[in-house]
């Protein structure tokens, strides 16, 4: 007679805000919900930035621009308008950078290929688009387009830092590989790119 299989379960124990907290967790949901968002991060990524490198068709890969945003669609009374006037001065920089980042990101995340260097450049990333939706300043409590402090950018922000945290990378990733290899085991300091 067969035993039914159960998928593992672990009880997790910490301090959140000063309290303790504890609960059970089934380790397989949370390896098959990480990978899950791992995946979806990385369409997001390489979704952005394919688009840019193919707005101006094969025959022209840097078509895309920033500049117009830069320069004209960031709101006034942003607390931070005058650094994004000043990225729009330098677009031939910031456009390939923002294009082959997204790329090279959503590649990293795709493959669990140096993940936490990559979820952090993404979360940077994600932290300027939040900032250039600001539409005002504290006082009017951060608006963005669609209400106050939380859009998009936001939440893909925070699941890549929660994604880091969990060290996603090392879920059928390259970094699972990597992290056994002789060089890193050597060298300790680079699993802070790992994972």
């Amino acid at each position: 007679m067969a035993t039914k299989r159960r998928p593992a379960e672990r009880t997790l124990e910490s301090t959140l805000l000063g309290r303790s907290v504890s609960f059970n967790y089934s380790e397989t949901w949370v390896a098959y919900s990480i990978f899950g968002l791992r995946l979806v991060m990385a369409w997001v990524f390489l979704q952005a930035g394919l688009e840019k490198l193919a707005d101006g068709g094969f025959g022209d890969p840097l078509a895309w621009s920033s500049a117009g945003f830069l320069n004209n669609a960031i709101a006034e009374a942003n607390p931070v308008h005058g650094l994004f006037l000043w990225f729009g001065e330098y677009t031939a920089i910031v456009d390939p950078l923002v294009v082959f980042g997204q790329i090279l990101i959503g590649l990293a995340l795709l493959f669990g290929a140096l993940f936490r260097f990559a979820a952090l450049m993404g979360a940077l990333q994600m932290l300027f688009f939040w900032t250039a939706a600001w539409q005002g300043g504290l006082l009017e409590g951060f608006p963005v387009e669609n209400g106050y402090l939380i859009d998009s950018s936001f939440v893909y922000m925070l699941l890549l830092f929660g994604l880091a945290a969990w060290g996603a990378g090392r879920l059928a990733g390259v970094d699972g590989v990597l992290e056994s290899s002789q060089p890193v085991r050597s060298n300790p300091w680079i699993r802070y790119l790992l994972g």
